[in-house]
């Protein structure tokens, strides 16, 4: 936990693309950024392969995401030329969490559901933050009540491990201004009322004036998390 303050004083005074070459310095070879693939990701994804930031990139499949999120994933790689290391759910845990609670149980019960997105999320990550001491992440504090308590760099006790949110203080139109500027390839779900983008049967496009998590779990009333960022 050493550098948390040193970091935190950097952000405050530089930009996100040197805060990114700052920690891939203090870290070297053990910088990572994990991506969903959603827009602010996409934005992280094209500071690193433009200013050549020695950070690897990877993301989860859980087996259930849009095919325009595979497809987002090709054009990504092709642009970027950038390899995206892509992590998958064990397939044994996969094949006892069917059997159990069925295809589609998560729709039956909030424990169900985030039995799911620990099987298919949580471990896939767990295994991708091995030997890692930095884990780069596209949280915005306006996202959610819960993320907006977040410092733009904390020390995750349960990974232990730095978690960095570089675009914490970024708007919504921050992300899509620089996006557009610089021609970044983003999901074309979000022209179509997505904004936040997981699992096919999870995610709903959401109504004008809803908070933008409203369509991830549209079926729940819990706190719209899936456990991957600690938060419950």
């Amino acid at each position: 936990m050493k550098y948390l303050n040193d970091i935190n004083a950097y952000a405050a005074t530089h930009t996100v693309e040197e805060l990114l070459h700052y920690v891939a310095d203090l870290f070297p070879g053990a910088a990572c950024l994990s991506s969903s693939l959603g827009q602010e990701d996409q934005v992280l994804t094209d500071m690193i392969a433009r200013s050549q930031v020695p950070v690897r990139i990877f993301t989860l499949d859980t087996g259930r995401l849009f095919y325009e999120t595979y497809e987002l994933l090709d054009k990504t790689q092709a642009r970027y030329k950038t390899p995206i290391e892509v992590y998958y759910p064990d397939a044994l845990e996969v094949e006892d969490l069917v059997r159990t609670k069925g295809i589609n149980g998560f729709y039956d019960s909030v424990e169900n559901r985030k039995s799911c997105c620990a099987i298919r999320k949580v471990h896939p990550l767990t295994r991708a933050l091995e030997g890692a001491r930095a884990w780069i992440t596209g949280i915005r504090a306006d996202q959610s009540a819960n993320r907006g308590l977040m410092e733009v760099a904390e020390w995750d006790t349960d990974k232990q491990l730095y978690k960095l949110n570089p675009l914490l203080h970024w708007s919504l139109d921050e992300v899509n201004h620089y996006i557009h500027t610089y021609h970044v390839p983003y999901n074309s779900l979000h022209d179509k009322g997505f904004i936040s983008i997981g699992c096919a049967p999870c995610t709903r496009a959401i109504e004008p004036g809803e908070d933008p998590r409203a369509g991830r779990w549209w079926w729940e009333s819990s706190h719209k998390e899936c456990g991957l960022h600690g938060i419950k």
